[in-house]
């Protein structure tokens, strides 16, 4: 499991409504479902609740990046989620 620094921020603030809070709990949960998955490839009703949880968290970036492109790019820095594109 890949540790972040985006803890201890998450912790200081306690804003679980925040979109940041919510992707963060989103990447969390897509972790430790990933590992699982790995253990157990057969567990199909697993996956499904990730893909459920991929899309949601992909909804949320996309509301965010519309919003607040700085806030977006923060967040997207902190969680290590995309790679960076070259062109």
């Amino acid at each position: 499991m890949v540790k972040n620094s985006f803890t201890p921020i998450i912790s200081q603030e306690e804003n679980k409504g925040s979109v940041e809070f919510q992707v963060f709990s989103f990447t969390n949960k897509i972790q430790r479902l990933t590992s699982h998955l790995e253990l157990h490839k057969k567990d199909f009703l697993s996956e499904r609740g990730l893909r459920k949880i991929l899309g949601k968290r992909q909804r949320l970036l996309a509301y965010l990046s519309k919003k607040n492109r700085v806030r977006y790019n923060k967040l997207i820095d902190q969680l290590n989620i995309r790679e960076p594109q070259t062109r």
